[in-house]
């Protein structure tokens, strides 16, 4: 038998120009056999391996492995790698040869392989793959990513591949992944439900903790590598998140050498910023660095209309309002890792960020009596913020791998330190009908927010083999997070002093402590495989408001089970059933009382009362691979009790307070399908669908709340390579209007644009996208209560244009012949 070290042609390259790019594109479990490690039957021997990256000795997962007749190179069977990059493939007597893929490798060929009875079975051991981003034969051949990777309990979204994130943010990462809905605030649902734990690299992230998902615009996307769904995590994660997990993991290289990639962007409405992505390793050390800096301008529009019945009269409100925001943002992420061994790593990190922005709001009032045709009064404000936010991530990890395979201990500490600083001004003045100043004074009001965030992070994982397939899990977590609010509202009087606002200055506290324990056990048998797993977490949460001495503790131990249950089906097929529970605590944001006051119509606030919701969520996945393209199916149960969402209440003045109550219960029903394929070698397109139904019962607060709503989500995308160097992208976004239970969403539909082309020998790309074609990406909703009927109408961000220059800087070099060697 002959295991020719990664020898790969230029010329093999060419001949096949398609079929290697995307035999990989499944990330599926191992497919295709239904016996032991070891086990023989029917005259059918087994040939075992295990395939790796080249520069770090990571396992490849689900990477595609087949073979072949050495006499015609006919195809005779195949299957994928497991979890630990792990084959087996069961076949007759033969010679053959091996070609093994992965997304972003060059092919391997192992050729002379023989399987006879006196050799079964046969074991081929570690076979490397090279990155394509390496140089062979002096021919450079750049890596071809797929945008989306598909498994059974994950999919995995590579950003680099998708035009129209040039240039943009994580929000717009996320408002085109599938079955991700991101509102006009920043706010995001995963298949219709808005419980969604955000991670940056598997951690908490200072990005997040103040502002929610809404500070993830802070983040770049050509810092981001990829972006993770996990929904219906194992117990291996943390419990928080209902509708499951988004995990953005940041760039990282450990390529020899001294390697990157650069960008210049530019865009309208203004959007200027430079990026860096720079690592240098040389033998045991690895330094890496990521900067990026952008200046922005966002502007922003909202209409509201509103009917409020009072006294056998109709009072009804138009109220319009645009927003300018701009802003400036510095980020700077660094780090050492430290090879103690090739199996032993002790990494450091340190994440340094700044925003400093500047709001101006401008609102208009029209209020009317019984018809838009008989005017009372014109009310202007205006809003101007000023706001800085500065933070700051420490990271220290370790990772020991042992002598078995997958037998791991990994250990973390990490300390978040976060500020934000807001000193907003009012100016409000009422005008009659005809247009002439009134009765009603002028005002002029202040708002000064401190709010403060420190956090530290230990976390323990050790990973356990046992027996031919068995794998044992366990870990502790602790998490000690404070968090605080000086809010302080103030009126400027007729003498030119100020007063405090009743009931709007206040010292809010936040101290969560939580404490995890959990356990996996996983086998193999046959075709089944499982995976059961129990977290223990324990909770203790208080908040205090100091002015008015209100203290909240809330102590609570919650058993968290999950158990995966994976059935390899032939003809390249998988399923998975799969349970957890989940919770999803009440957060900063949603206890604090404080209430939003730009807008002194329309007020929305946390409440200190609300209780955690809890999900038990099923799922049953199948994936099917074909050599074009795979098929990610599932359809879904989510039983949740205590639902928290965001009710809306008018009062007698046409004032509304939105703020989020627990209901009773929401019983979510769904199915999905995730798909890519290639038609062509230069047409390629991905999409998903995702139908569900989702019955909420407020009864426990106003028998008025229900809703028993049908919608659906739909994504595609369109890629066409054209001359070679330049691609073309299409992709389209819908949303179906859904069913609230105090009114409905409207219907979304957005179309994103976006052409690149390599240049400077394809060492550069320029990249031109159109987020929102037709600036229809309108946030549209209707509501209505026991005296109030509301329809908003709101556009978080015009259509934007953004060029993009992308510089890439490979490592050195090596021929052909050294690199044989080196591995």
């Amino acid at each position: 038998m002959s295991l020719p070290a990664n020898t790969f042609t230029p010329s093999m390259y060419r001949s096949l120009p398609s079929f290697a790019s995307f035999m990989g594109l499944c990330c599926i479990l191992l497919l295709g056999t239904g016996t032991s490690l070891y086990a023989q039957s029917g005259g059918r021997h087994q040939l075992t391996g295990k395939l790796l990256d080249t520069q770090n000795n990571e396992s490849l997962a689900y990477a595609s492995v087949r073979l072949f007749r050495q006499a015609d190179s006919t195809f005779v069977t195949g299957s994928l790698t497991d979890e630990t990059g792990t084959f087996m493939i069961e076949t007759a007597p033969g010679t053959y040869y091996v070609l093994a893929e992965f997304i972003g490798y060059l092919p391997l060929y192992v050729s002379d392989v023989r399987l006879a009875a006196a050799t079964a079975p046969l074991h081929l051991g570690t076979l490397k793959l090279i990155t394509s981003s390496r140089t062979l034969d002096e021919v450079v051949v750049q890596a071809e990513k797929s945008s989306m990777e598909l498994s059974l309990d994950k999919k995995i979204f590579n950003v680099g591949k998708d035009l129209a994130n040039a240039g943009g943010t994580a929000i717009d990462i996320l408002n085109n992944v599938p079955s991700v809905a991101v509102d006009v605030e920043g706010n995001l649902s995963l298949r219709g439900s808005n419980s969604v734990r955000i991670l940056i690299d598997g951690r908490p992230s200072g990005l997040v903790s103040l502002k929610g998902g809404a500070g993830l615009q802070q983040l770049q996307a050509s810092m981001i590598e990829r972006v993770e769904i996990i929904t219906n995590p194992s117990a291996r994660y943390e419990a928080e998140g209902m509708g499951g997990i988004i995990n953005i993991v940041l760039k990282k290289e450990r390529k020899e050498g001294f390697n990157g990639s650069f960008d210049l962007i530019g865009g309208y409405p203004k959007n200027l910023g430079a990026a860096a992505n720079v690592n240098y390793r040389r033998k045991n050390l690895n330094f890496f660095v990521n900067y990026t800096a952008t200046v922005r301008n966002t502007p922003g529009r909202n209409a509201l209309y509103q009917e409020l019945y009072r006294n056998d009269s109709t009072f009804l409100t138009q109220q319009n309002s645009t927003h300018n925001l701009k802003g400036m943002n510095n980020s700077a992420r660094a780090g050492l890792d430290y090879f103690f061994s090739p199996t032993s790593v002790l990494t450091g990190a340190y994440t340094w960020r700044i925003s400093k922005g500047k709001r101006f709001s401008s609102f208009r009032y029209l209020d009317y009596v019984s018809s838009l045709n008989n005017l009372q009064s014109i009310t202007n404000r205006t809003q101007d913020e000023t706001e800085t936010e500065p933070n700051s991530e420490y990271v220290l990890s370790y990772k020991k791998s042992f002598k078995r395979k997958g037998h791991e201990l990994t250990a973390d500490v990490r300390y978040l330190d976060n500020w934000e600083k807001s000193d907003q001004y009012f100016a409000q003045q009422t005008l009659r009908p005809d247009g002439k100043p009134s009765e009603v004074p002028n005002l002029l009001q202040r708002s000064l927010n401190d709010e403060t965030e420190r956090q530290l992070l230990f976390q323990l994982d050790y990973i356990q083999p046992f027996g031919k397939e068995g794998k044992f899990e366990a870990g502790l977590r602790s998490s000690f997070r404070n968090m605080v609010n000086d809010f302080t509202v103030v009126e400027q009087t007729e003498a030119g002093g100020w007063r405090p606002l009743p009931g709007l200055t206040n010292y809010f506290i936040y101290n969560e402590n939580i404490h995890a324990l959990y356990g996996i056990v996983g086998n193999k048998t046959g075709k089944i495989s499982y995976q059961l797993g129990l977290r223990t977490e324990l909770t203790d949460v208080t908040t205090t408001l100091r002015q008015t001495n209100e203290v909240n503790p809330r102590n609570y131990v919650n058993l968290f089970p999950s158990a995966h249950i994976t059935y390899d089906l032939p003809q390249q097929n998988a399923m998975q059933l799969s349970y957890s529970r989940r919770v999803r605590r009440p957060q900063y944001n949603d206890l604090s009382p404080f209430m939003t006051f730009s807008d002194n119509r329309n007020f929305f606030s946390g409440n200190p009362d609300l209780n955690p919701e809890f999900t038990d969520a099923f799922e049953i996945g199948h994936i099917k691979y074909v050599d074009k393209g795979s098929l990610s199916s599932s359809i879904y149960y989510r039983h949740t009790t205590g639902k928290i969402l965001r009710i809306r209440q008018v009062d007698e003045q046409g004032f509304a307070t939105t703020l989020p109550q627990n209901l009773a219960t929401e019983n979510s029903f769904g199915a999905e399908f995730t798909s890519s394929y290639s038609l062509y070698s230069w047409w390629k397109m991905d999409g998903s669908l995702n139908f569900f139904r989702a019955i909420i019962d407020g009864g426990n607060l106003d028998t008025q709340l229900q809703s028993d709503t049908y919608s659906w989500l739909a994504r595609a995308t369109s890629r066409l390579t054209l001359l070679k160097t330049t691609d073309v992208q299409l992709r389209g976004n819908y949303e179906a209007p859904q069913l609230t239970p105090q009114g409905k969403r409207k219907a979304i539909a957005t179309l994103d644009l976006a052409a690149s082309r390599d240049v400077l020998r394809n060492n550069a790309t320029l990249t031109l996208s159109v987020l929102d074609v037709f600036n229809s990406r309108r946030f549209r909703s209707i509501t209505e209560g026991p005296n109030f009927f509301t329809e908003t109408n709101s556009q978080g961000r015009l259509r934007q244009v953004n060029l993009t220059f992308n510089y890439r800087l490979h490592q050195t070099k090596k021929n052909t012949k050294a690199f044989s060697e080196e591995n």
